[in-house]
């Protein structure tokens, strides 16, 4: 059986809006530079209270899920490929900014996306 791409976007679009739990030792915002032919992932601490939400460890107010948030990184991670980021943050890190499997599953997700925008030329929205 031949699946469409329309098929596969539905499937990808439905899979994004279920609920997951928040990694304690923070989250990434991913973007990619086309001139310089990288991808970029920065790190940010967060802590999870008792109703799942991220919250700035600095302030102590949640932070927002959409629209923009002026936070410093913890660390800004560079790659040429979705492989060598992986390499450098779960492999070259210690201790690993990722702790939950699901949370790096994700991340191997988005940066053969972030990859393939860059190969192709293409815009990279992160899921």
């Amino acid at each position: 059986m031949n699946i469409t791409f329309e098929e596969l976007t539905t499937i990808d679009e439905k899979l994004s809006k279920r609920h997951i739990d928040l990694d304690p030792n923070g989250y990434f915002i991913i973007f990619i530079d086309p001139e310089a032919g990288l991808i970029f992932a920065k790190h940010f601490t967060n802590i999870i209270d008792d109703r799942g939400l991220a919250i700035d460890p600095e302030t102590g107010k949640p932070i927002p899920a959409k629209g923009k948030v002026e936070r410093q990184e913890t660390t800004t991670f560079t790659a040429r490929t979705a492989k060598e980021m992986c390499v450098k943050i779960f492999e070259e890190t210690h201790p690993c900014h990722v702790t939950m499997l699901d949370h790096a599953a994700y991340l191997g997700r988005e940066f053969v996306r972030a990859e393939i925008a860059l190969l192709n030329g293409k815009e990279y929205i992160q899921d």
